[in-house]
């Protein structure tokens, strides 16, 4: 960090952030003797880890170098969410017109107080991340400092040594920085230093077309700065259901923002106060100017200085390498979050430490495969999915059948103006077990839990159609897929034999 100050702009809201999660003054306290489990790092895992253990009864510690809250409070989830509503609020009111609703004067957008208002929202959540309730709502021993293993038992943080019966690595991962000629001399942003702007850059290129990439473009975009996103896919969001991808990309166009897509980046060079990013494609080269340079192509696993060498922890550029059960190469020392996952969410790392706690301490045998894993990409409309995609599920051998309900059918979507989606399920061929889902709808993020919970509840996609929805909802949606499950079982023969019972009895 040298002498850079741990978080920018340094204004009362970012003052205080620093004082929850890494307080000037803080004093480490008197290692405890040996530990049941010491937890080198502070971000969604280690904290999720740290607290579920005290909280059973185990001495713990926890070690961190940097920001308690990690990324997903200081970097990543609480401040991008943030601006993503005050975005939201834009979209909204250009699109009031639709709704008979006049905005005389245009909109105007306070760059300046959007990023304020997510300084001032991140410092107040920042209390529940914070080292002071953590040492003493949650009593766990707080180690502010870089932790590195030095013996079979031993982490070492300054002049302190934690000795340890079980130890867990949740030091999750950073912003990868991609191999482009030029670029590192140009200067860039990424997730860690783009929410330290405070003033609005005229024009952004956006590299990646991924999650983070996409919500920043489109959000930057109706903040007032003119975006252009690139990226070698040839269309955005490569991971998701196309159809899906492909409504949100239509967003992007009606937002303004301009896509580069299916091109390569040759370099980057500086010409005046303006980033050139030279492109290729079709073997033709074109240049793209901008103030500024976001990058969102990936993530890197923070290994670096832990000395796992030391108690044989295997790891790669990819992260530390763990068992179903996140159990590393070494029986004694698990791991959970961004550095060792495939995927690097928050409420992944949240469940991963779940996992950890009972492996670790109680002889558990539960394992990460077995977790249904939703995910949400926060763009205007949302994409939201669970289980398997249709290629999945032909690589497995799994043969599916597939329900949509376009939300220009669903009344409530309807009377909103959020015609644009649909939810989508998959179920298994010969019968209604749910194998996987897509929402793509303003609020898909929300309305997905239903359908992870009837996965992990072994819930038939039949058995929705009978569960009570408010009308009218865009949930609604769900139940009339269940609606068109339950209409395949009517088959020809069926039906005959329930016109002639009918008839029967008239």
């Amino acid at each position: 960090m040298g002498d850079r100050p741990m978080i920018l702009p340094q204004d009362p809201f970012n003052t205080a952030l620093v004082a929850n999660v890494h307080p000037p003054d803080w004093r480490n306290p008197q290692p405890r003797g040996r530990y049941n489990l010491v937890v080198i790092g502070a971000g969604t895992a280690g904290l999720v880890t740290a607290a579920g253990a005290a909280g059973l009864g185990a001495r713990v510690a926890l070690v961190e170098r940097h920001l308690m809250g990690g990324d997903c409070l200081n970097v990543g989830c609480v401040p991008s969410k943030a601006i993503i509503r005050s975005s939201r609020a834009i979209g909204d009111l250009r699109a009031a017109a639709a709704l008979g609703v006049r905005v005389p004067d245009g909109v105007e957008v306070d760059f300046a107080a959007v990023m304020e208002r997510m300084r001032r929202l991140r410092a107040r959540i920042s209390v529940n991340d914070a080292a002071a309730t953590f040492r003493d709502v949650k009593g766990v021993d707080v180690f502010l400092g870089a932790g590195r293993f030095a013996a079979a038992d031993t982490i070492e943080v300054g002049d302190a040594t934690l000795r340890f019966k079980k130890a867990v690595i949740a030091t999750g991962a950073r912003a990868a920085e991609p191999p482009i000629e030029g670029l590192a001399a140009a200067g860039f942003l990424t997730n860690e230093t783009v929410f330290e702007l405070t003033r609005r850059p005229r024009s952004l290129a956006v590299i990646g077309a991924g999650p983070i990439g996409c919500e920043m473009a489109q959000t930057f975009q109706r903040l007032g700065t003119q975006v252009v996103l690139l990226d070698m896919g040839e269309h955005i969001l490569a991971r998701e259901d196309a159809d899906a991808a492909a409504i949100v990309q239509q967003a992007f166009v009606r937002d303004g923002v301009r896509l580069e897509l299916g091109v390569r980046i040759e370099s980057v060079r500086v010409d005046g106060g303006e980033k050139v990013i030279t492109i290729a494609r079709a073997g033709r080269e074109e240049e793209i100017r901008a103030e500024e340079i976001l990058i969102g192509v990936g993530r890197a696993a923070n290994v670096e200085g832990l000395d796992l060498d030391a108690v044989g922890v295997r790891y790669s550029r990819a992260g530390v390498e763990v068992g179903d059960d996140l159990r590393t190469s070494n029986p004694r020392v698990f791991a959970a979050g961004d550095v060792c996952m495939r995927y690097k969410f928050t409420h992944m790392a949240d469940a991963a430490a779940r996992i950890v706690i009972q492996n670790a301490l109680f002889f558990g045998r539960r394992k990460l495969s077995a977790l249904h894993v939703p995910w949400c990409t926060y763009t205007d409309p949302e994409i939201a999915h669970v289980g398997l995609y249709p290629h999945q599920a032909a690589e497995r051998g799994i043969e599916i059948d597939t329900f949509t309900r376009p939300f220009a059918e669903v009344d409530r979507a309807i009377a909103e103006g959020d015609e644009d989606g649909f939810a989508r399920i998959h179920v298994k061929r010969g019968g209604d077990q749910i194998v996987g889902a897509t929402i793509v709808a303003r609020h898909a993020g929300d309305m997905i839990s239903e359908i992870t919970l009837a996965m992990v509840g072994k819930i038939g996609l039949g058995a929705i159609a009978g569960v009570i929805h408010p009308y009218p909802t865009q949930a609604e949606a769900i139940r009339q897929l269940g609606d068109a499950y339950n209409r395949t079982r009517l088959t020809p023969l069926v039906k005959a034999l329930f016109s002639r019972y009918l008839a029967w009895v008239r």
